[in-house]
Order: structure tokens, then sequence, then C-alpha cells
């Protein structure tokens, strides 16, 4: 009896797979570039979801990991990735897509999910209120789970490029370098740097990042940069949680603790499911300090806490209410 057992839950294990293969296999030949594997092995992927393929106005990233048991008896875990996605608005979209499964269960129901958030969308661009890109980006919100607030897809966020910026000041791209990638429970952490000496190549570092599919699916694409002002001797400095509650305020206290200047530091995050905890914020700053070494960046240990000491005026891109 037991070997008959056995061999039943095999035979429903080859066919649960195989249903997920020819979905995947579907789900990318419909959609094309806009579907992205994040980790084939756990199936995780991920698609970009506009109104509107050719002039999209809003734009919104739906990252899923097929558990073993879906389609038969348990759904996709998934995560609502848009930068203006909060509150009331989440929760309406979230429990359209779980009404979905309800209705389906034993179903394949990523398409359904897709074309059920595209309709949002294009409902929400024949409104009268403008597009993510012109929208200014409120405080977080209250923290709903450790790893449920979840990254924008980009545009690029915005930066307030003053009228006191040097026209003088150079606008092309710098070169980027990436780190050596960290991978724990499934997760995998990254770090991008860049030298920076205004906040117009920041934007443009930024946006060349996330020319990069694999960039723009991640979970959260934490950011800091440090630019010294030689005429006023302060820093000009900010960070970027992107939906990760403190880490951007964290790697830059790390910058600022090594007395780095003139860099952009950019770590990205892979969610694999399986929620971290503290480590997290210690992947975080592991990958940014490894390449911030590796590219010489860093002072000796002594230089850093007196220039740390001598340097602490500082000027914010954007005001905050916590560092």
């Amino acid at each position: 009896m037991a070997s008959s057992s056995w061999g039943h839950m095999a035979e429903v294990d080859t066919g649960t797979d195989q249903r997920q293969n020819e979905e995947i296999e579907a789900m990318a030949a419909i959609y094309g570039e806009e579907w992205c594997v994040i980790d084939d092995c756990a199936k995780i992927f991920c698609i970009r979801i506009s109104d509107d393929i050719d002039n999209p106005k809003w734009t919104l990233c739906l990252q899923v990991m097929l558990p073993n048991e879906y389609p038969g008896t348990a759904p996709p875990v998934y995560q609502l990735n848009a930068p203006w996605l909060k509150g009331q608005e989440r929760t309406d979209l979230s429990n359209s897509l779980e009404e979905i499964y309800m209705q389906n269960i034993g179903e394949s129901i990523l398409y359904l999910w897709v074309e059920k958030i595209r309709d949002v969308l294009i409902q929400k661009s024949q409104m009268t209120e403008p597009g993510p890109d012109v929208k200014k980006k409120t405080e977080e919100e209250d923290a709903e789970c450790e790893d449920d607030i979840l990254s924008p897809c980009p545009p690029v966020k915005a930066l307030n490029l003053g009228s006191s910026e040097n026209q003088a000041e150079r606008e092309e791209l710098p070169p980027i370098d990436h780190g050596v990638p960290i991978t724990d429970r499934r997760s995998t952490f990254q770090a991008h740097l860049a030298p920076v000496v205004c906040l117009k190549q920041v934007k443009t570092v930024l946006a060349k990042l996330y020319e990069n599919k694999k960039i723009a699916s991640a979970t959260h694409n934490i950011y800091a940069y440090r630019i010294y002002c030689e005429d006023k001797q302060t820093f000009l400095q900010d960070y970027e949680d992107d939906g990760e509650t403190a880490a951007g305020g964290r790697l830059l206290h790390l910058m600022e603790i090594l007395n780095v200047r003139n860099v952009l530091v950019v770590v990205s995050r892979w969610y694999g499911g399986v929620l971290l905890g503290p480590d997290r914020f210690k992947h975080i700053n592991n990958c940014a300090r490894n390449i911030l070494v590796e590219k010489k960046y860093t002072n000796p240990p002594e230089e850093s806490s007196k220039a740390f000491g001598k340097n602490k005026k500082v000027r914010k891109d954007k005001k905050r209410s916590e560092h």
C-alpha cells in the first residue's frame, strides 16, 4: 500500500510539473520581452504590465513564485511592484487576484491575473490623475510585513535638479561596476556602483541600470549617493529604500562611516520566498562595502573616522523625516 501511495504521489508531482512548464512556455510566448525569468529552478518569474505597450502611462511588475502544489491545491505566491500602488488601491487589486484564484481553483491562472491587472491599469489611465513619473513619492507607509512592501518597477525615480546646479557638470554616463552576488535562502543581493559628481549623473546611472530586465525586476533596488560640494565644503547626499524600509538609510550611514564621496551605490535584491529577518540588512551592507573596497573608495579606518567627524554638514536632495 505504501508503495502504491508513493507511486501515486510521484505521478501527481509529474503532472503538476508538466502543467507548470506548459503554462510558463505559454506565458513566455504570449508576452515576449515583458516576461522575465528570475530563477528558473525556484520557478520565480516577473512580468511587466502596462496600460499601453507603445505609450505606457501606468506600469506594474507582477512577480510570482510557483509552489509545487500549484495549480492543483495552492495559488502562486505573488508580489505587486509599483511605486504608486499603496493603501486601499493595493488591497483592492490583491483582493481581485485572490478572487480570480478562488473562482478557478485547480486551473492555471497567471494569464487571468495579468489581464486583470492590465484592465485596472487601462481604467486608471482613463482617469485625469497624472502618471507616476510626475507624482511625488510620499513617505513610506507603515510596514505590513517585513517583505510585503514592494519595490517600484521603474520608471526611474524623479530627482529634483535645482537651478543652482553647475551648468558645466558632466551629464554623460559614468562607468558602472557590478559586485559579486550574495545568495542566502534563495534571496540574491548584488551591488552596482558608479562615480557621480552631480544629480544628473545619478539619474542617468539609475536609468541605465533599469534598462537591464533582471535589475528592473528586482524586488528592491535600494540606493544611496554622496557627492562632495567643494565650494560649500559639504556633502549632497540622499537615499532610496525602494520598499525595503530603513535599508536606504542604513546604506547611506555605511557610506558616511566609510567617508566615501562622489559615488552612487545601488543594491538589488531578488526575494526568494523565504523571510530573512535582520540578515537582509547585513547582506545589503556587505554587498555595498565589498564593492566600495574593491573599487578603492574607502580610506584607512583612522582617516575615515577623522573625516567623518569633520564633515558633518550635509545637504539633502529631498527632505526626509528619518535618517
